[in-house]
């Protein structure tokens, strides 16, 4: 059983798209994501993102990474992106570990209509990036 746990600061956005759409390629890999500061809840924005491409994650929850620093992952990916951000450290144990990076949609300023069409394309980059790292890293395994 493949184990993938998906960081990011707040666990709310970014790290909780990118287990939804990984799990969505094979449901049976293991997926966990967190936080160095989770915030506790989901962006509702972000649920109602991925609920829109067909992937339901509102009953995913935002932890802590402590929650899962004992165990052992196979991956131990990082998705912050910005340059002001701080991709948390793992300490872990870890076979791989990867940074895929992704802008935060939840800093997104302007229009409604901006605001979602940042949640839109960071969605489908994740989707693309996480898939790529799918293929590229899972699927052999299997």
């Amino acid at each position: 059983m493949i184990r993938v746990l998906i960081l990011c600061t707040g666990n709310s956005c970014r790290s909780q798209m990118a287990h939804g759409w990984l799990k969505s390629f094979d449901p049976n890999i293991t997926v966990c994501s967190a936080g160095t500061n989770a915030s506790g809840k989901l962006n509702e924005k972000a649920v109602a993102v991925m609920k829109e491409a067909g992937i339901d994650i509102s009953k995913h929850t935002s932890d802590s990474v402590q929650k899962y620093i004992k165990e052992r992952w196979d991956y131990v990916i990082t998705v912050c992106g910005g340059a002001n951000e701080s991709c948390p450290a793992f300490t872990g144990r870890v076979a791989h570990r990867l940074h895929i990076g992704f802008d935060d949609p939840s800093h997104a300023t302007g229009t409604d209509e901006f605001i979602w069409s940042e949640f839109v394309r960071v969605r489908d980059e994740i989707k693309e990036g996480f898939y790529k790292f799918y293929e590229e890293n899972i699927k052999p395994q299997i």
